[in-house]
């Protein structure tokens, strides 16, 4: 069934996981599938709330999101660092306190472990550029000198993240990485998590 929807009212025999059957978890499976399939549309979705006033930026995260894609995309990343870009602050309003980690981990399934890294630690790299203002150590990120991709997540930030809050940047619109998102999310999982 992989193109057809389930029957709403179609659902497991059990209460308690232990009790379920192999046709049960066969129906959790398919429903799973489904959702997956979803993905896209719901990141979407998430990342419209994106787009709140009153930030105190002079430009939404919203289109500090898009505007990070843009430069990444113009800088010829590749389509999954691209998409990263894209995705790096959806945690914004779910996550506020741990923004990067939520993103992180919505990729983790469909991007390498650098990407993967880049995107859980940009917050730290992104605080070298204002944490001497709010009274924190700006160089936090040195904590991580020496590891791997160390540079690919000071570059991801210093050419992309803390250069996108420009109202009069040629930003580009949503529907030109929705192709990007849709092949990054269609990717076989990297690894089971």
């Amino acid at each position: 069934m992989p193109d057809q929807v389930l029957p709403d009212d179609q659902t497991v025999s059990f209460i308690r996981m232990e009790d379920g059957t192999k046709e049960d978890y066969k129906l959790l499976g398919e429903r799973e599938h489904d959702l997956i399939k979803k993905l896209p549309e719901f990141i979407l979705a998430q990342m419209k709330t994106l787009a709140m006033p009153g930030s105190g930026y002079k430009i939404d995260r919203y289109q500090h999101s898009l505007q990070t894609a843009t430069r990444a995309f113009r800088d010829e990343a590749d389509e999954e660092t691209v998409i990263a870009a894209l995705l790096h602050d959806i945690g914004d309003t779910l996550a506020p306190e741990n923004h990067s980690q939520l993103a992180a981990s919505l990729l983790r399934p469909y991007v390498s472990d650098k990407t993967y890294w880049v995107v859980q630690h940009h917050g730290i790299f992104q605080g070298y550029y204002y944490f001497h203002h709010i009274g924190q150590d700006p160089n936090q990120r040195d904590r991580f000198r020496g590891h791997p991709y160390f540079e690919d997540c000071v570059r991801f930030c210093e050419r992309w993240d803390q250069t996108a809050f420009d109202p009069d940047y040629d930003t580009m619109p949503m529907e030109a990485f929705e192709p990007m998102l849709r092949r990054v999310l269609a990717r076989a999982p990297f690894r089971q998590v």
